[in-house]
């Protein structure tokens, strides 16, 4: 079964790098890109997203507002709130939401352990 990621950023060289790092670790998986909130939304009317990586800084809504939308009607998606904005306060809310943080940079690396949690997470996942 495909596995499809959401990225989701307002800076086509994040996107880009992020896309990149993703496929180092999984180079079988789709992506499907946004640079906001309001074009994820949009997207995901007529797309299906298994994964989500969406910024915390956006101009239209921040990335936990989106990633909180995405939870009502995804509720077992896993999802990584990316940001350079490491503050307390942010990881708490992304948690809360059940939501990973991984911090910018992305690298391979700092992505890994999100990835390789979120294809456990796909392939014990019911039918």
């Amino acid at each position: 079964m495909p596995v499809t990621v959401l990225i989701v950023d307002d800076s086509r060289l994040a996107r880009f790098v992020v896309t990149k790092a993703l496929a180092t670790l999984q180079p079988d998986w789709h992506k499907i890109e946004a640079s906001g909130s309001a074009e994820a939304l949009e997207l995901l009317k007529t797309a299906t997203a298994d994964v989500a990586l969406i910024d915390f800084n956006m101009p239209d809504k921040d990335g936990l507002e989106l990633a909180s939308e995405l939870r009502v009607s995804r509720p077992n998606m896993p999802i990584a709130i990316l940001t350079a904005n490491i503050q307390d306060e942010i990881v708490s809310r992304a948690r809360q939401i059940g939501a990973a943080f991984v911090a910018k940079p992305i690298t391979v690396e700092s992505l890994e352990g999100f990835i390789a949690g979120a294809a456990l997470r796909l392939r014990a996942k019911p039918a």
